[in-house]
C-alpha cells in the first residue's frame, strides 16, 4: 500500500511537465536557461538523484567466477579421483593434484576475469556524451553525468540523453519509434499542452531518453534522469550489451568437442592396454584422466578472449574503440577501406584562403582557428560592399561558435575570455567561415545585437543548403550558403560594388570558372547569397529562390601527413583505399593525389551524378576501378558498400551523419567517428575513432591481423604440446613399454607448459611484415596455411623425443625413477623450447628476438623454475616421484628438446636470408 502512491506521485511528475510553459519548468528545476546550472549545483544534484544510467544486470562475483572452473567434466573427474585416492590413503597425491587443480583454476580465473574487466572498460569507453551549458559555457560530458535541470544543446543525429523538456527548436523532428513505435519522425515544438494524460507520442514537446534527432537543432531542459526517464520504467529494456561469441570463438569451440571426443578415446585405449598389461587399474585410470584434462585444451576458450579483449586495448591505446568483438577478426580480412574525406583523410581544420566577390579573387592568409590575417586584393574594413556582406553572410548564416580558451564568444550564449588559443565548437566548415569573418573584425554576437535570427531552413545533404532569416528594424533577410551550383541555379541577381544587378549567363559561367580555379587548389567553396524578404512572408523553402548572389568563399582542410602513410601502407596490405566526400570533384581530385589514393590505372572517379546515371548492375562492374567518389550523398554510400560486396570484397566503411547509419551498417566493417560522429552512427558501427584519423583505421587493421596471429600462436602451442603429451603415453602403451610419465606428471606439465606460456603468446608483439601479407580470406580455417601440419609434425617430434629419451635411459640401465624424471623434464623444455617457434610463422627462433616479449620470457623462466624445483627440492621429489639429474642426463634432455627448435631456426635464417638477397638483386 505505501508504494502506490509514491509510484503515483512518480507518474505525476513524469508527465507534469508537459502541460507547463517551458519558462515555468526552468523556473521550478531552478535554472537560468542561458546560464546553466553552476558546478556546487550540480554535485548537489548529482548526490541526490544519482548518476544518469539504468540499472545493469550485476557482473558475475569474483567467487562464482572462480569456482565456475571447476564446472569442467574432466576436471570433475579428476576431483573425483582426487577424493577416491584420499580414501585410499594416497594423501600426498590427492593433495598434490588438489593444488594443481586450485593453480589450474586460479590461472582460468585470472584469464576470465580480466577478460571481463577489459570488456566492462570497453563499455564505459562507448558510453554516450552530452552537450550541455554550465555556468555559461558550452562543454561536453558523459551523458551519465546529467541531473535534473541541466540544459542540454542537441542537433540532427544526436542522441536525446535524458528526458528534456524543449525549450528552443528549430525544425526538430524527433525519431521515437524505440519508445513508442511510431514509425515516422515527430515534429516538436515549444508550446504547452492542454491535458495532463496525454500519450507519450502525442507529446509534442518533450524529448525522451534513447530517441533521436532526425533534423533540426535546439535545447532541452532536463526533467528525469536515469530510472526516473521513460525509458528507465520500460520493462525488458536491453541494460547492457551482451557479448556474443566471434565465429572463430564459435569454431574452437567446435574444435573442443570433437579433441574431447578424441581424447577420450586415446585414453580408454591407454588404460585399457596397461590394465591388460598388468598395471594397477586405480594407477592407469587415474593416468587416463590425468592425460586427457592435458589433453583437452580447456584453457583455449578463455586465453581466445583474453586475447580479443587485451588486443582491444590495444587498439584503444591506438585511437580505435571497437564497440562488437567480430570485428576484430573481421578487420584482418579488410580489402576496401572506403573513407571520408573531411577530418579523417585531413586535418579537419578548415581555413579561408580565397573569396570570390565583385569580379575580385582576394586571397586570405592566417592558419587554423585563430582569427588573425590579411586580405590581399580588397579591405573589409572599408565602406559597405559584397566582401562585407559575404563576410556578413558567413558569420550570421551558421551554427558553429568560435572559442578562446574553451569560452564561447560567438554564437547562442555569449560570455567573456582570454586571447588565443582559439576552437571551434561545431561543423569545421562554419567553423572557417566564422573565422574569416572575425578577421575582418565581423562578428555574430556583435551583428544580432541589431538583427535577431527568427527563422532558420537547416543544411540538409540532399539540398546542399542552409539558410537563415534575420529580422532588424528596417528589413526582413534571407542570409544563404551552399553548394556553388545549387546557389546559383536559384540566383537571379548578384550584388557588386555598383550595387545589386542582374545575374546573366555571362557572369554565372564566370562565377563558375572562378569556383572550378578554387577546386582546382583543392580548395572547398561554398556559395553566399542574400534575400529581402516581406514582413510576413512565410518562412520554407520559397525563400530560396530568387536569391541575390553575393560571392564564393573557398577554403582548404590540410591532408594529414599520417594519412598518406597509412594510404602506403594499405597498398602494401593488399588495401585498396577509397575516398567518398561531398566536395567538389576536382577538389576530391586534388586531395587525393597529394595523399596517393589516385595514383594511375584502376584510380578512377565517380561523381554523385554519374552514380544516379549507372544502374546498380553497371556498378557493380565498374566499382573495383574507382578510388574515389565526389560530390555524393550519403545514400550513394549504401550502393556503393553494396557493389563491393557483390564483388566479394571485405569491406569498411566510416561515417558521421545519420544518413551514414545505413551504409555503416551495411558494411562488414562499420567505422564511426569519435569526434563529430552522431549517436545514431556510433551504435550502427563495430568501431569508433576516437580521433576521426584514417591512420587509425590502418593501425586497427593491422592490430586486428595482429590478434588473429597471436590466436593462431597459441592455439599451434597449445595443441602440438597436447599432441606430444597423448602420444608419448599412447605410444608407449602400443609398443609395451612402462609408463613413461604418472598421473601427477602429466597434471604438471600441463600446469607448467599450458598456462603462463600460452597467456604470455597471447599478448606477442606483431610481426614486423605483418602489413606486407594480402588480407586473409574471411572463410579461412584457423588451421590453414600449414598450421594444421605444423601442429602434428611438431606434436609428433614432441612425443617421439619424450618417448627417446625414456627408452635411452631405460637401455643404459638408468632406474625407472630416473628414466621417468628425463622423459618429465624432456617433455617440459620440448615445450618451453617450442613456445619461442610459435612466435613466428615464417621466422625461427633466431629471427623472432626471443626478449621482445617480456611476459613470455618471464612464464618461460617461472615454468623452468617450477620444473626444477621437483626435481631437485626433496619434499617435491617425494610428491612428484622424482629424483635429480646428472650432468649427461641434462645434456641428453637438452639435445633432444632444444635441438628441432635449433635446427629448424638455423635452417629459415638462411632461407630467409638467401630470400632477402634475392629481393634486393631483383630490385636492383
Amino acid at each position: 500500500m505505501d508504494n502506490s502512491p509514491k509510484e503515483d506521485d512518480r507518474e505525476m511528475r513524469q508527465q507534469a511537465w508537459h502541460v507547463l510553459p517551458w519558462l515555468d519548468v526552468v523556473k521550478a528545476l531552478e535554472v537560468h536557461p542561458g546560464k546553466g546550472l553552476n558546478l556546487k549545483e550540480v554535485n548537489r544534484r548529482l548526490g541526490e538523484v544519482g548518476r544518469n544510467i539504468l540499472e545493469t544486470k550485476k557482473g558475475v562475483h569474483p567467487v562464482f567466477l572462480f569456482l565456475g572452473q571447476f564446472k569442467d567434466f574432466m576436471v570433475l573427474v579428476l576431483l573425483a579421483a582426487t577424493i577416491v585416492s584420499a580414501l585410499l590413503g594416497e594423501i600426498a597425491d590427492a593433495v598434490t593434484i588438489m593444488a594443481i587443480l586450485v593453480l589450474n583454476a586460479v590461472l582460468g580465473f585470472i584469464q576470465e576475469f580480466r577478460a571481463e574487466r577489459s570488456i566492462e572498460s570497453l563499455k564505459s569507453l562507448t558510453a554516450p556524451e552530452a552537450r550541455v551549458l554550465r555556468d555559461g559555457l558550452e562543454s561536453r560530458i558523459p551523458a551519465a553525468d546529467l541531473v535534473p535541470g541541466d540544459i542540454v544543446l542537441l542537433e540532427a543525429g544526436d542522441r536525446i540523453p535524458a528526458d528534456i523538456r524543449w525549450i528552443q527548436a528549430v525544425n526538430v523532428e524527433v525519431e521515437e519509434s524505440a519508445l513508442t513505435g511510431e514509425s515516422h519522425p515527430v515534429a516538436k515544438r515549444l508550446a504547452p499542452l492542454t491535458d495532463e494524460l496525454t500519450p507519450m507520442a502525442d507529446r509534442v514537446n518533450m524529448g525522451y531518453m534513447g530517441t533521436s534527432l532526425v533534423s533540426g537543432r535546439g535545447a532541452g531542459v532536463v526533467v528525469a534522469t536515469g530510472m526516473e526517464t521513460e525509458m528507465g520504467v520500460i520493462a525488458g529494456m536491453i541494460q547492457s550489451v551482451e557479448e556474443e561469441e566471434t565465429p572463430l570463438q564459435k569454431r574452437l569451440a567446435q574444435l573442443g568437442k570433437y579433441l574431447v571426443i578424441i581424447s577420450i578415446i586415446v585414453c580408454a585405449i591407454v588404460v585399457l592396454t596397461g590394465v591388460l598389461r598388468g598395471e594397477g587399474f586405480y594407477k592407469m585410470f587415474l593416468a587416463g584422466v590425468s592425460l586427457a584434462v592435458a589433453a583437452i585444451p580447456e584453457g583455449l576458450p578463455a586465453i581466445v578472449t583474453v586475447a580479443l579483449a587485451i588486443g582491444v586495448q590495444r587498439m584503444v591505446k591506438r585511437k580505435a574503440i571497437i564497440r562488437k568483438l567480430p570485428a576484430v577478426e573481421t578487420l584482418g580480412c579488410a580489402t576496401v577501406i572506403c573513407s571520408d574525406k573531411t577530418g579523417t583523410l585531413t586535418q579537419n581544420e578548415m581555413t579561408v584562403r580565397q573569396i570570390y566577390t565583385d569580379r575580385t579573387m582576394i586571397a586570405v592568409t592566417g592558419q587554423g582557428y585563430d582569427p588573425k590575417g590579411d586580405f590581399h586584393g580588397a579591405d573589409p574594413t572599408k565602406e559597405k560592399g559584397p566582401l562585407q556582406s559575404a563576410l556578413k553572410i558567413a558569420s550570421l548564416c551558421n551554427n558553429s561558435s568560435l572559442n578562446r580558451k574553451g569560452v564561447q564568444v560567438a554564437g547562442m550564449f555569449r560570455a567573456a575570455g582570454k586571447d588565443s588559443p582559439w576552437g571551434i565548437e561545431g561543423d569545421p566548415t562554419e567553423g572557417a567561415l566564422l573565422v574569416a569573418a572575425a578577421k575582418a573584425g565581423i562578428w555574430r554576437e556583435t551583428l544580432e545585437r541589431k538583427e535577431e535570427r527568427v527563422g532558420e531552413i537547416p543544411f540538409d545533404s540532399d539540398r546542399k543548403r542552409m539558410s537563415v532569416i534575420y529580422k532588424g528594424k528596417r528589413e526582413k533577410k534571407a542570409y544563404v550558403k551552399g553548394a556553388p551550383d545549387e546557389i546559383l541555379r536559384r540566383c537571379r541577381h548578384e550584388l557588386t560594388s555598383e550595387g545589386i544587378v542582374e545575374l546573366n549567363e555571362l557572369r554565372r559561367r564566370a562565377i563558375l570558372r572562378a569556383n572550378d580555379e578554387m577546386a582546382k587548389k583543392a580548395l572547398r567553396v561554398l556559395a553566399l547569397a542574400e534575400k529581402p524578404l516581406q514582413e510576413n512572408e512565410r518562412i520554407d523553402e520559397r525563400v530560396e529562390e530568387d536569391l541575390t548572389f553575393v560571392g564564393l568563399m573557398g577554403m582548404i582542410d590540410p591532408p594529414r601527413a599520417s594519412a598518406a602513410k597509412a594510404i602506403k601502407v594499405c597498398r602494401r596490405a593488399g588495401i585498396k583505399p577509397v575516398m567518398i566526400t561531398g566536395d567538389h570533384r576536382l577538389t576530391a581530385e586534388a586531395v587525393a593525389r597529394e595523399l596517393g589514393i589516385l595514383k594511375g590505372n584502376g584510380d578512377g572517379i565517380l561523381t554523385g551524378s554519374d552514380l544516379d546515371r549507372m544502374s546498380d548492375e553497371a556498378l557493380e562492374k565498374e566499382v573495383m576501378n574507382i578510388s574515389v567518389y565526389a560530390r555524393v550523398t550519403p545514400k550513394d554510400k549504401l550502393r556503393i558498400v553494396r557493389a563491393l560486396k557483390k564483388n566479394d570484397q571485405v569491406v569498411a566503411m566510416t561515417g558521421d551523419g545519420v544518413n551514414d547509419a545505413p551504409a555503416v551498417k551495411e558494411a562488414d566493417i562499420g567505422i564511426s567517428m569519435g569526434k563529430t560522429g552522431t549517436d545514431v552512427t556510433k551504435e550502427a558501427s563495430a568501431m569508433v575513432l576516437a580521433d576521426d584519423n584514417f591512420a587509425t583505421i590502418v593501425a586497427a587493421v593491422e592490430e586486428g591481423r595482429a590478434i588473429y596471429d597471436n590466436i593462431r600462436k597459441f592455439i599451434r602451442y597449445l595443441l602440438s604440446c597436447n599432441i606430444g603429451e597423448v602420444l608419448v603415453m599412447f605410444l608407449a602403451a602400443l609398443v609395451g613399454l612402462p609408463l613413461p610419465l604418472l598421473a601427477i606428471q602429466i597434471l604438471w606439465v600441463n600446469l607448467v607448459t599450458d598456462g603462463l606460456p600460452a597467456m604470455a603468446l597471447g599478448v606477442d608483439g606483431m610481426d614486423k611484415d605483418i602489413m606486407n601479407r594480402k588480407p586473409r580470406e574471411p572463410g579461412e580455417s584457423i588451421f590453414a596455411r600449414g598450421l594444421a601440419r605444423k601442429i602434428m609434425v611438431r606434436g609428433l617430434i614432441i612425443g617421439l623425443g619424450s618417448l627417446l629419451v625414456f627408452v635411452t635411459a631405460m637401455f643404459l640401465g638408468v632406474n625407472m625413477l630416473a628414466a621417468r624424471t628425463m622423459a618429465f623434464t624432456t617433455l617440459v623444455f620440448s615445450q618451453l623450447f617450442h613456445v619461442f617457434d610459435c612466435k613466428s610463422e615464417t621466422r625461427g627462433i633466431f629471427e623472432v628476438g626471443i626478449f621482445s616479449n617480456p611476459y613470455l620470457v618471464a612464464a618461460v623462466i617461472g615454468s623452468t623454475l617450477m620444473q626444477l624445483s621437483v626435481i631437485y627440492l626433496p619434499p617435491l621429489q617425494a610428491i612428484f616421484k622424482t629424483t635429480p639429474l646428472m650432468g649427461w642426463q641434462w645434456a641428453l634432455i637438452l639435445a633432444v628438446a632444444g635441438g628441432p627448435s635449433i635446427l629448424i631456426g638455423l635452417y629459415r635464417l638462411v632461407r630467409n636470408t638467401w630470400r632477402g638477397k634475392e629481393i634486393m638483386v631483383g630490385g636492383k
